[in-house]
């Protein structure tokens, strides 16, 4: 993944979130979770992009 791609990925990712904090009328702990998540969404998804952490493709979720 080339660097333009991952600064365009963040990005888009933090206009959502604002977009999202910003104009849709939802309860204060509801927007705190929903932050958190997606936070750790990114994070994971950096740690996989960088090589950190290993390939996703392992995981089974159920």
């Amino acid at each position: 993944m080339s660097l333009i791609n991952l600064i365009i990925t963040l990005v888009v990712v933090g206009v959502v979130l604002w977009l999202i904090n910003s104009f849709i009328p939802m309860q204060h702990t509801i927007k705190q979770i929903l932050n958190v998540v997606v936070i750790i969404a990114v994070i994971i998804w950096l740690l996989s992009a960088f090589g950190v952490i290993g390939s996703m493709s392992g995981i089974r979720v159920g």
